[in-house]
């Protein structure tokens, strides 16, 4: 069987940057396993599978498809980026002549549209709740040492668990910390925990360009020990922040290595629009 791949850098306008995903597109049913033995063999943190939900459904014209990710140990519930350059590739490698997109996953309906300068999310909001301490210090411990934390948070929905670092830290600060992810999943293998989030409150006005907020992910748990830029981690830190900063609309920067931006909007429907950019770095066949 022959498929048609893709690899897109998602949150960036830059190839090279942003979070890189590879994109199927099954004309046909594919097996289980094959998911699984593909998103391995790229070996990014996801591969997206962009399905036809009908026989007659096509690339070019429908407006519906299912979307599944799969990191390369498993598959997962709920992927920005991924998401993000699977509208991409309809949208400028497939032609696709809809305006918006929705998909049909395992985190419900999703939509993509487009803008006139990037891929606009709509995403499902989740709550952060506060989180003790004294259960996860030791997972914090060995991720960060002795970093000064301010604020801890837990989402069930997601099982992240997010550490708001302290305001005496910058920006410098978080994109040069040492974590150390090798032992987490060993501290913490009760299945609560499949995610750290890192985040950080922006600099003053003043600062170029500026950032409401910074973040880094982690999910060493699904075989990831650092994704570049995470856009269902802002389902969570849209929220959040949003409290924090008295804002619903909100610029946010992860500062991993490749680095990525976001811009977020809270909805009064409870949802989350996400805009970013994408740049298609490959196109070929995968030969399954």
């Amino acid at each position: 069987m022959k498929l048609p791949i893709f690899i897109a850098d998602a949150f960036t306008a830059t190839a090279f940057r942003g979070n890189p995903a590879a994109v199927c597109l099954l004309e046909n049913t594919l097996d289980e396993d094959s998911h699984q033995h593909i998103a391995r063999e790229m070996n990014l943190s996801e591969t997206a599978f962009i399905r036809k939900l009908q026989p007659t459904d096509n690339f070019t014209q429908s407006s519906h498809f299912g979307l599944r990710w799969f990191t390369p140990e498993s598959e997962f519930p709920l992927c920005g980026h991924a998401t993000l350059a699977s509208a991409a590739v309809l949208f400028h490698k497939m032609k696709n002549t809809n305006s918006t997109l929705t998909f049909a996953t395992m985190s419900g309906e999703l939509r993509a549209r487009r803008a006139e300068d990037g891929i606009v999310l709509d995403f499902p909001l989740y709550p952060a709740f506060p989180q003790d301490f004294r259960e996860v210090k030791d997972l914090i411990k060995a991720a960060i040492g002795d970093t000064l934390v301010q604020d801890i948070r837990y989402s069930p929905d997601t099982k992240n668990l997010m550490v708001r670092l302290s305001d005496s830290y910058n920006r410098s600060f978080l994109e040069t910390l040492k974590v150390n992810t090798e032992p987490l999943p060993q501290i913490e293998k009760t299945g609560k925990v499949k995610g750290l989030i890192l985040t950080l409150r922006g600099e003053p006005e003043g600062q170029t360009p500026q950032y409401d907020f910074y973040s880094r992910y982690f999910a060493p748990w699904v075989g990831v020990a650092e994704d570049p830029v995470t856009g269902s981690a802002h389902t969570i830190l849209g929220p959040y922040w949003s409290e924090e900063l008295g804002k619903k609309e909100m610029r946010a920067f992860q500062c991993s290595r490749r680095g990525g931006e976001l811009d977020i909007s809270l909805r009064p429907d409870g949802r989350v629009d996400m805009k970013g950019g994408a740049a298609i770095v490959l196109e070929g066949t995968l030969t399954v």
